[in-house]
């Protein structure tokens, strides 16, 4: 174990997580793959609960989607060049970078020190991914999540000892979440330095508690009796937009960051389910900052791991914890009005194993109505997916779990654990369509899936929504409310594409019928619809190009139509990056993308031409100056 764990900027943070607290192998479990997919034709063309019965939209035949692709751009090939690939007719520029400075008072970006504690908390933050543009009063304000930090390029000029005082807290510092003004000149889009929008929330920041959780025991602490003034975000992933126009980010592995000066320290079975221990993965902040050693503050972990509401117009304000939401490994949060005026969001977490849940506000939202009641009184459901193509929503309440409504929001996973909810592999980005009552969500892959069981002892079985062991691709599952209602507790399911690799598997592993040579991918993760309802799909999986990824190239951006089931690649990234996050400028013309992780294990020099790889947001636009998605 203590080898691994020196290694562990070599894996991914699920597998440190499993290396500390190793998983049991499940029992046996028939192989029910083939049964499945032949059972309900997966494989025979776009899945086959899209039909007109099952999801009320049908599907148009081969010849109609031929003669009628909404795609404004041609099929890319695949790349591994070390640069972002476009279709002919566009063109991307870089908006801006970790370590660029948004205050005039900070240096620029030094490739050589690579900044200071004090410079990284006036720069844009590392690690780009959910993101959101707003317009406020005629200025353009971009707001990013900075998940975390690659410490080989953050530390790659501290001595082999390891980072002293100053890196440590730079490291932290570029966490939390960048808002910023952009302007659009002769440079192309660029942060307006000293804007009074300006500013970064960092793993210092102090934030309110909100909801049901907000005073609970579960989150006293010592520097904070009153369990409602936690400080800080960090390790943010997707992102969520509410209809009152403030940005809601979302914590995910805050769990890596937390240890325990005695290595043999054992942390009780409600901070392992959420992955905590004594290590962590190689930060440090407890070197700095004891709210961070669990065995001195073991409810310090209770206190993080929500979505935060964050207001890109007051750079005063506080922003807000919202426990209603409940606590896990949050990816994003996608609002919906439903038609009765109540807020629904629908949220997966990201763990091998866990569960997708959805939250229904009690009061209807109207403009002026009070928006803090809208996420601090409501109800949570994990998510149920059965066989026959139907599901529901299991409520998350006192009597059905035998826990409080604080302990609810606190210990989330332990709730949907003893509802029964389904085991899913990885839910990522969910998405709403804008032009139909249906919803999309990213199952990235689970290596475990019929291997292992979750953190919590749940059995993860082969079959459903989760039809391929040990899924190495992953797929995109889409549900329609019933009754068009996204507060009905049932719904009908399908999966409009499962990613694969047609060119090596003959089997399940393949792929469905949309996924061939030409456009096919691993681990969808990002989720986001246009306007017109196109579906944009971007990757964070496997670019080794090699084996069971041959011929997948970099991580991508692809669109799929919803109606047709086809799907194109539009943009290819530099090497080793993720790409994440996605919003468009107000009159449509520029598409920003968020570039991550970029280099992140040595072989990339993208964006600056240097050996500092640099994440950063792009944007894209047209040649001829057209509208972008």
């Amino acid at each position: 174990m203590t080898d691994k764990i020196a290694d562990s900027h070599n894996l991914t943070f699920d597998d440190f997580d499993e290396v500390v607290n190793p998983r049991l192998l499940e029992p046996e479990f028939d192989n029910i793959v083939e049964a499945a997919l032949s059972r309900r034709g997966f494989l025979g063309g776009v899945l086959a609960l899209g039909s007109v019965t099952a999801l009320g939209g049908g599907l148009l035949p081969s010849s109609a989607r031929a003669q009628n692709s909404r795609f404004a751009f041609e099929n890319i090939e695949m790349s591994t060049a070390d640069t972002v690939k476009l279709p002919a007719g566009f063109k991307s520029e870089i908006v801006a970078r970790w370590g660029d400075p948004i205050f005039s008072d900070t240096p620029e970006f030094d490739p050589a020190t690579r900044g200071t504690a004090e410079t990284q908390a006036r720069a844009f933050g590392d690690n780009t991914d959910g993101m959101d543009v707003f317009f406020h009063q005629g200025h353009t304000l971009l707001v990013v999540n900075n998940e975390y930090t690659n410490r080989s390029v953050i530390w790659g000029n501290q001595p082999e000892s390891g980072p002293d005082e100053d890196a440590v807290t730079k490291g932290m510092m570029a966490h939390g979440v960048t808002v910023v003004e952009m302007v659009d000149g002769d440079a192309g889009w660029q942060i307006l330095k000293d804007s009074p929008f300006n500013r970064r929330i960092t793993p210092q920041t102090e934030m309110l508690m909100t909801g049901p959780a907000a005073g609970h025991e579960l989150l006293k602490t010592e520097a904070d009796p009153s369990g409602t003034k936690p400080l800080g975000t960090w390790n943010n992933c997707g992102n969520g937009l509410t209809p009152w126009g403030t940005y809601l980010a979302c914590e995910e592995n805050f769990n890596g960051y937390f240890s325990a000066e005695d290595e043999a320290h054992k942390v009780n079975a409600d901070l392992k389910r959420y992955g905590i221990s004594s290590k962590d993965w190689g930060y440090r902040w407890a070197s700095i900052d004891p709210r961070f050693d669990v065995a001195k503050n073991p409810n310090e972990p209770n206190r993080a791991g929500y979505v935060v509401e964050i207001d890109p117009t007051d750079a005063s304000s506080t922003p807000k914890k919202r426990s209603a939401l409940g606590r896990f490994k949050h990816e994003n949060a996608e609002c919906v009005v439903n038609n009765d005026g109540k807020l629904v969001i629908y949220m997966g977490d990201d763990e091998r194993g866990e569960f997708l849940y959805r939250y229904v506000s009690d009061n209807p939202y109207a403009p002026g109505v009070d928006t803090d009641d809208l996420m601090e009184n409501g109800t949570l459901y994990a998510a149920k997916f059965h066989d026959t193509g139907a599901g529901e929503w299991l409520e998350l309440s006192e009597d059905a779990t035998g826990m409080s409504k604080a302990e609810i929001c606190v210990h989330t996973r332990q709730a949907a654990s003893k509802v029964g909810a389904t085991t899913m592999d990885r839910p990522e980005w969910v998405a709403a369509n804008p032009n139909a009552a249906e919803v999309y969500c990213a199952l990235t892959n689970n290596k475990n899936r019929g291997i292992k069981p979750n953190a919590g002892g749940d059995f993860t079985p082969v079959g459903g929504v989760n039809p391929r062991e040990a899924n190495k691709y992953g797929q995109i599952v889409r549900w329609k409310p019933n009754g068009e209602d996204h507060t009905a507790d049932g719904f009908a399911w399908d999966l409009y594409v499962m990613a694969g690799n047609p060119e090596v598997h003959e089997d399940a592993r393949r792929g469905s019928a949309n996924v061939h040579a030409g456009n096919m991918f691993n681990s969808p993760d990002g989720l986001r619809f246009d306007e017109s309802g196109l579906l944009w799909i971007q990757t964070d999986g496997k670019y080794s190009n090699e084996g069971d990824f041959a011929g997948q190239g970099n991580n991508q951006m692809l669109a799929g139509d919803p109606v047709t089931g086809e799907i194109r690649r539009f943009l290819v990234g530099p090497n080793e990056c993720e790409v994440t996050g996605l919003s468009w400028s107000h009159d449509r013309r520029t598409m920003f993308v968020g570039i991550q992780h970029p280099g992140e294990d040595g072989n990339s020099q993208w964006p600056d031409g240097n050996d500092v790889p640099r994440s950063a947001i792009i944007a894209v636009r047209r040649e001829d100056g057209g509208v972008v998605g």
